[in-house]
């Protein structure tokens, strides 16, 4: 069962989907949980 925040994440999704911003369309998406990734390479730290 849909809780009421479920209902409303779903009913804003549905009002701003495909709604144009500056002459431009908009896909409006649920955010996901963020994947754990491992940091490889690169800097150590942020010395230049």
């Amino acid at each position: 069962m849909a809780t009421e925040t479920e209902y409303e994440e779903d009913k804003a999704i549905k009002a701003l989907n495909k709604a144009e911003l500056m002459e431009r369309g908009l896909n409006i998406n649920k955010a996901k949980p963020r994947e754990n990734r491992n940091s490889r390479g690169g800097r150590k730290n942020n010395r230049f």
